[in-house]
């Protein structure tokens, strides 16, 4: 089971080697040429396999693509060797000004050919298929006509797009929303799944958020048991980033995870 890499842990990791798979880089935190955060990026990637998983190209958003932004993600990916690029299906920023949130999408037809037509594009620029994140949201949009299973599927067969699951967005969506999260997963196009994510989240005045903030609950870990056989040799990783404690924390709790997980495959 891969983690999310955090700063503040680097050093700890290159000191120890943990038997850690792969770590996650958040494209954003190292896009600069050169510094700490860059010098780390590059460090780790020496010794474990990465991927990058960005917060702010906008897939959703009505601005043009910023290449400039393009520009630098791919030349992270080269330089560490990334085994993919992911990216979250929600917009971040409209008429130049960003929100510093996810924001999500209405589910059309006209939301839909949108967004397949920007994926395209960052896949044309970038050479390669992308990830794309579903994510947790706080409101739900009336004029809605797909459901987001029948969205994530025609969007993959448009643009070759692959999909990154979040176990913890599905379950947080399924309470704000009181839906049942198998409804979802049933819908699955689990034939392009190729990452699961899995973290915790607090609840505030009767919301659950999608902090990042702690262990995975007992109800997002069973959930992800429910689909382990729909996703045999599909990466799985543990995100922690907010209230962040030492590196061992984070790695005991890992390492919890993926013993439920490989007593599931068994």
């Amino acid at each position: 089971m891969g983690v999310g890499l955090r700063g503040p842990h680097v050093p700890d990791i290159l000191q120890q080697s943990p038997a850690v798979p792969w770590f996650e880089l958040l494209t954003d935190n190292h896009l600069c040429a050169g510094g700490a955060l860059r010098f780390q990026a590059e460090a780790i990637a020496e010794q474990y396999p990465v991927a990058l998983h960005g917060v702010s190209l906008s897939l959703g958003g009505i601005d043009p693509l910023d290449r400039e932004y393009l520009g630098r993600v791919r030349a992270l990916a080269e330089n560490t060797g990334a085994r993919h690029v992911s990216e979250h299906l929600a917009f971040t920023a409209c008429n130049g000004i960003h929100s510093h949130d996810l924001l999500p999408l209405p589910w059309t037809e006209e939301a839909l050919q949108h967004v397949a037509d920007r994926i395209s594009e960052v896949q044309d620029f970038l050479g390669q298929n992308i990830l794309v994140e579903n994510i947790s949201t706080y409101l739900e949009y009336k004029h809605s006509t797909l459901s987001e299973g029948d969205f994530l599927r025609e969007l993959c067969t448009r643009t070759g797009c692959k999909l990154l699951l979040d176990i913890n967005n599905i379950y947080v969506n399924s309470v704000n929303h009181s839906h049942d999260p198998h409804d979802l997963l049933d819908a699955m196009p689990w034939a392009h799944v190729r990452e699961v994510h899995l973290a915790g989240h607090e609840e505030r005045d009767g919301l659950l958020i999608d902090t990042h903030g702690g262990c995975v609950c007992d109800e997002v870990l069973n959930l992800f048991l429910d689909v382990v056989p729909h996703i045999p040799e599909v990466p799985i990783l543990f995100e922690w980033d907010t209230s962040l404690p030492p590196w061992p924390v984070v790695w005991q709790e890992t390492q919890r995870l993926d013993k439920a997980y490989q007593a599931a495959c068994a």
